[in-house]
């Protein structure tokens, strides 16, 4: 049986954000590394002070594989929140990906090691290991709450955050629109006088 989570992963991102009115999406600088990777799964969340990540460490550790690392780095970029060993880490332990509302570094590595990786860009310094911060609480990220358990979806578009207490009404308001979507193009696109019609009915100019 299809989980929910694989559910969210075959539809676009668009869509689900078109099904919660476009309120639950991320900063729209967080983007993936590479344009083909295509995230879901349920959210662990990470609150990280500015340059620490030590309790990045221990949420890679305790998660659960295909969970999703959700950190909320406070959008600091002078250091980065991890690199290609800690991105490495996550990789072994099966997670399925992680977003940042920060900066990594060894983009290049990490790139080739094929593991999906949502940021705000790269940069050289490191990161201190203190060990302040929270794993697994709600927390702001990108300008969105994000609660343990929500669903994160990403893809080139960005990022959005289903409530894992809605994610039914979504999953089935997300459906509704890729379909509507698909039969407007069918109908639509390609045809120049249905094309026009569709814009004077938008606009409100038909007799």
């Amino acid at each position: 049986m299809t989980s929910i989570v694989e559910k969210f992963r075959e539809i676009p991102g668009t869509c689900i954000s078109d099904a919660m009115d476009g309120l639950r999406n991320l900063d729209p600088m967080i983007k993936p590394l590479k344009e083909e990777y295509k995230i879901s799964g349920r959210a662990f969340t990470v609150r990280l002070p500015a340059g620490d990540n030590l309790m990045l460490l221990k949420a890679i550790r305790d998660a659960n594989p295909g969970d999703i690392l959700v950190v909320d780095a406070k959008s600091f970029l002078y250091t980065a929140v991890a690199g290609d060993f800690v991105i490495g880490l996550a990789a072994t332990l099966g997670l399925g990906g992680i977003v940042i509302d920060g900066t990594i570094r060894d983009i290049l590595s990490i790139k080739n090691s094929g593991f999906p990786v949502f940021c705000k860009g790269g940069t050289l310094a490191c990161s201190k290991k203190i060990g302040a911060g929270e794993i697994n609480v709600s927390i702001s990220s990108g300008g969105t709450v994000i609660s343990p358990g929500d669903i994160i979806v990403g893809d080139v578009n960005g990022v959005t955050v289903v409530p894992k207490d809605s994610e039914d009404s979504v999953l089935k308001a997300a459906i509704d629109k890729l379909n509507k979507d698909e039969v407007r193009a069918q109908n639509v696109l390609g045809n120049p006088e249905a094309a026009a019609r569709w814009i004077d009915e938008l606009l409100g100019l038909k007799n």
